[in-house]
């Protein structure tokens, strides 16, 4: 089944997402400041570490797709407000952590917590923002939520060793980096979706579309990122291009690349991988560029946005719910 993503009316992505978020303000803020209180610790480097990362620019993609799936179901409670709260505290405690493995020192453009108050600091307060994300589910008293976010934050644990034993590694397939990804990232989009029908009471099969609708977005998402690592505005994007190939890590412009170069092509970025070389950034863009690399994974996000639309259509028609489909656009437009 061939699936035409939602075209959003908005000829600018990042002034059609302020629209889309302008639909749940009011909660938007009602997270914010229970994120703030949350943060609130007499460890006061836990609260300068939490509140630097929490307020450092990001999109709170996660939660605001939460929201609008409640909304979206027709849910009258708060319990929604608590959980974006709970998804942003796991999101942001998975980023202290990568950014200590990856060794990065820029992420949304401005210093990594890492880079300010060193890798221990980071990891600490990371494990600080999962154990208060989980103290807040208690509060909630239900079980099937803390049975998803515990399997939810197994699988993104099991994606970080799977990424690292896929570093600088040229010999990763399509499959292994889509695995990956799977895990590391679109489960997370998935449980924050598969979560408003929890509270809203909508079943197992409702429970099942929505998890589906976050799994492919967050697809979407990641391989739009990989493509955005060789061609974006780095000022926009908010790090430095080729991060992933100084990283080592072989993702799917790259796998492309490999597969459908020549024999030479191939080994020059076999052996970037393996040594994760930046200043061979310059040759295996050219590469890159020549293969249609980037062409190819915008191409499968495009795929994975469509598969997000088409889980959507036992959902009720609803503004929030052309703003779900909105986001499936935004995820393969956008440029940071």
């Amino acid at each position: 089944m061939t699936v035409t993503v939602y075209q959003s009316p908005e000829q600018d992505p990042a002034q059609g997402f302020e629209q889309i978020r302008d639909l749940v303000s009011d909660q938007v803020r009602m997270v914010d400041q229970l994120i703030l209180a949350e943060l609130s610790s007499d460890v006061l480097l836990i609260n300068q570490i939490g509140r630097y990362i929490v307020n450092s620019g990001g999109k709170r993609l996660r939660p605001l797709l939460h929201l609008l799936a409640a909304n979206a179901l027709g849910y009258q409670g708060d319990h929604h407000i608590t959980l974006a709260a709970v998804i942003e505290f796991i999101h942001t405690a998975t980023l202290l952590h990568d950014d200590v493995v990856d060794e990065s020192d820029l992420r949304r453009g401005q210093d990594t917590a890492n880079a300010v108050w060193g890798n221990a600091a980071s990891v600490l307060v990371g494990d600080y923002l999962y154990s208060t994300a989980f103290e807040m589910m208690v509060r909630l008293q239900s079980m099937r939520v803390m049975e998803v976010m515990a399997r939810t934050t197994t699988a993104i644990a099991e994606g970080e060793v799977l990424q690292l034993l896929n570093v600088n590694n040229p010999a990763t397939t399509e499959e292994k980096y889509l695995e990956v990804i799977w895990r590391k990232t679109a489960v997370l989009f998935s449980a924050s979706t598969q979560l408003a029908a929890v509270v809203a009471g909508s079943g197992r099969q409702m429970e099942d579309d929505l998890a589906s609708y976050g799994m492919h977005l967050g697809a979407a998402f990641q391989l739009i990122d990989d493509a955005l690592d060789y061609k974006a505005d780095p000022d926009q994007l908010g790090k430095n291009l080729g991060d992933d190939l100084a990283e080592g890590k072989p993702t799917l412009p790259l796998i492309h690349a490999m597969r459908h170069g020549s024999p030479e092509q191939a080994e020059v970025i076999r052996k970037s991988i393996e040594e994760g070389d930046r200043e061979a950034f310059a040759e295996v863009y050219k590469i890159v560029e020549s293969t249609d690399a980037i062409a190819y994974t915008e191409r499968r996000a495009r795929e994975e946005a469509g598969k997000a639309v088409e889980a959507l259509e036992g959902v009720a028609d609803s503004r929030f719910k052309d703003a779900m489909m909105a986001l499936a656009e935004f995820s393969i437009q956008r440029s940071y």
